[in-house]
């Protein structure tokens, strides 16, 4: 049951702080992501050729290396350096879906009488922010706290990685056609019938009135800073404690090297559980996949990290788990990581 259209007098009160919401999520979108992507796409349309390395090499990990504190702490500086930009920009968009932008017109969009039509539009509002499972984990806290249903929820936190079009560029630039092919159909089919797929798993279907008697003590202008403050104080030291903590493990968390080459079969499904754990920047797993390429191992693999490097991550989940039910976030990665299986069929067949 989609909610009901806001009063006149409501959408005058409404409409200012709504109105700051776009603004203020535009102006950091084009700071921290859509600036950089098109310096980015200019620099790759003239060489055709990834520059520098993945965020394992810039710590200094090496595949199948043991724990190491030095490891997680230069893991943490290099993933930190590489997206601050997007963390400042999800935390405040965050706080502004939770405080300027009115819980009916939000319930209206994306509240819809059928799971696939929240999903839908979902993964369409992902697409322009473009953030990392980790950067837009907090905005998906605050479309949940609002009343968003599940799919759609689901939706706008995977959609934002698997369904980035600057990432897509950057694969159709320097990576066979392939590749894009594979990213843009399995994200397709992971985004839309995924988060439907997790809602009725979960038992969390659209229901009549899900979402009416959401409470409104967080609403308005005044309660932007406060909660602000409050996200950035619990979701950032629980976000690098948890990076730091797959940096220290990381040599086993991703031990695909050259040596994985004689693994059969058993490197594909590696590919697919690890890379649902291992954190990753935006765009990071091109020059991780274009690496293992090199080094002689197959497609399947290849498309399998395409899906489950970008599209989910233990610090992702953690972050949501304090509004996501453990069981959504469970059936989030199964679902992942079957796409990561779907992704390393398609790109065999097809390369």
């Amino acid at each position: 049951m989609t909610v009901q259209s806001s009063s006149p007098a409501l959408r005058r009160v409404a409409l200012p702080g709504f109105l700051a919401f776009l603004g203020l999520t535009a102006v950091l979108l084009l700071w921290a992501k859509w600036t950089p992507y098109t310096a980015r796409t200019e620099e790759l349309l003239g060489t055709r050729d990834w520059s520098g390395s993945s965020v394992l090499a810039g710590a200094g990990i090496e595949p199948g290396t043991g724990p190491s504190l030095r490891a997680g702490w230069e893991f943490t500086e290099v993933y930190a350096l590489a997206v601050w930009k997007a963390v400042v920009a999800g935390l405040v968009v965050a706080a502004g879906v939770q405080t300027l932008v009115p819980r009916r017109w939000l319930l209206s969009l994306l509240r819809r009488r059928r799971d696939t039509s929240s999903a839908v539009v979902g993964g369409l509002l992902a697409t322009p922010s473009m953030m990392c499972s980790c950067c837009t984990a907090p905005v998906a806290n605050s479309l949940r706290r609002s009343g968003v249903p599940t799919a759609g929820v689901v939706a706008y936190w995977l959609g934002n990685p698997l369904l980035n079009p600057a990432v897509l560029v950057f694969l159709a630039l320097v990576a066979p056609w392939q590749w894009v092919v594979t990213r843009l159909v399995v994200g397709l089919l992971v985004v839309t019938g995924g988060s439907v797929l997790v809602a009725r798993l979960a038992g969390e279907r659209v229901a009549a009135q899900a979402g009416e008697a959401v409470a409104e003590h967080d609403s308005g202008p005044r309660r932007f800073l406060p909660v602000l403050a409050r996200m950035a104080l619990v979701l950032v030291p629980e976000y690098l404690l948890v990076v730091f903590a797959v940096g220290t493990f990381a040599g086993w968390l991703f031990p695909l090297g050259e040596s994985a080459r004689s693994w059969g079969v058993l490197t594909v499904l590696l590919a697919v559980v690890l890379g649902t754990l291992l954190v990753i920047p935006t765009a990071g797993e091109v020059p991780i996949t274009q690496g293992l390429a090199a080094a002689g191992l197959g497609p399947a693999v290849v498309g399998a990290l395409l899906i489950t490097l970008p599209a989910i991550s233990l610090p992702s989940a953690v972050m949501v788990l304090g509004v996501l039910r453990r069981r959504v976030v469970l059936w989030t990665a199964a679902t992942v990581a079957a796409g990561g299986l779907l992704g390393a069929g398609l790109l065999s067949l097809t390369t």
